[in-house]
């Protein structure tokens, strides 16, 4: 009778340390979701560091090339030279459905 009850109280410790290493504050979950999180975390600092060299390059072009500036000046701010002229259509209207 005494063996069996060691064997429980074995059992039921056994249960209670793996209850442990599992759910306690440094168990293998909580182990595991920071793993998972250090990930995440590791791709968007690989993103970011390869927008930021993008981006180095790109101001490397702009101190160095003016005709990089002029064209980036006439597409995205509309500029235009002394003399030039600009020729400016009209958006073509949308198509009309005939409604009857």
């Amino acid at each position: 009778m005494r063996g069996r009850w060691r064997l429980i109280a074995a059992g039921a410790l056994g249960v209670v340390v793996v209850a442990m290493l599992v759910l306690g504050g440094n168990g293998l979950l909580r182990v595991w979701r920071l793993k998972q999180q250090v990930e995440v975390l590791q791709r968007d600092v690989q993103m970011l560091e390869a927008e930021n060299d993008r981006l180095a390059r790109t101001i490397d072009r702009l101190r160095g090339d003016p005709a990089l500036i002029e064209k980036i000046a006439r597409e995205e701010l509309g500029y235009v030279r002394e003399g030039e002229k600009v020729l400016k259509f009209p958006a073509t209207p949308k198509p009309t459905r005939d409604v009857r």
